[in-house]
């Protein structure tokens, strides 16, 4: 997997945790640097930790379905862009953006991290189907990028509101269903 993969992977995986940023800034009024930074680093974390979770459970399964890893991989990041822009189309508010949304304790961030990121999980899973990935920067990578789109995101609703949250979890989606189907292409040797 090239940079440039990786940069939209990480951009993709970082959606839900950039429009949930978006809220917290949003019922924050006004972000300062320690609300911008508990959000990247809870967020960030877990979306660097999990894919690299997925990709050794995936690791197991990879040599025992490698004449089809590439359309579980497909199938996999379809369903989760799918789903993404699904949730992007709906009218509904995410629960961050009522009166507790400014919420930063242990408890809330533990569970809006892992909602944000399983599926980062899947994806680390689709990682190890599609081969030729060095997990270890690969999740760095997606910890860093996290880290700074929720940081940003905290700002950006703070100042703007939740104007883009539901277009960035529609691109994430977008992001997610390309990168499946450049594998299946590639694994199909449709394009090289």
């Amino acid at each position: 997997m090239g940079l440039i993969e990786l940069l939209l992977l990480a951009v993709g995986l970082s959606m839900d945790a950039f429009a949930v940023s978006i809220c917290k800034g949003l019922a924050m009024k006004k972000a300062d640097i320690k609300g911008m930074a508990t959000c990247g680093v809870w967020f960030g974390g877990f979306q660097g930790l999990m894919p690299a979770i997925g990709f050794f459970i995936g690791s197991f399964f990879a040599k025992a379905i490698e004449s089809v890893d590439h359309w579980v991989a497909f199938g996999l990041l379809a369903l989760i862009g799918v789903n993404m822009i699904k949730e992007a189309l709906t009218k509904d508010e995410c629960e961050c953006c009522n009166e507790d949304g400014a919420d930063l304790s242990v408890k809330t961030m533990f569970v809006m991290a892992i909602a944000t990121s399983i599926d980062a999980l899947v994806v680390g899973v689709s990682l190890a189907m599609a081969g030729n990935v060095n997990i270890l920067f690969a999740a760095l990578f997606i910890a860093v990028t996290t880290f700074v789109l929720s940081a940003f995101g905290v700002k950006i609703g703070s100042i703007f509101g939740s104007k883009y949250e539901k277009k960035a979890e529609f691109v994430g989606g977008v992001i997610l269903i390309v990168l499946g189907i450049k594998i299946l292409l590639e694994h199909l040797y449709i394009i090289g």
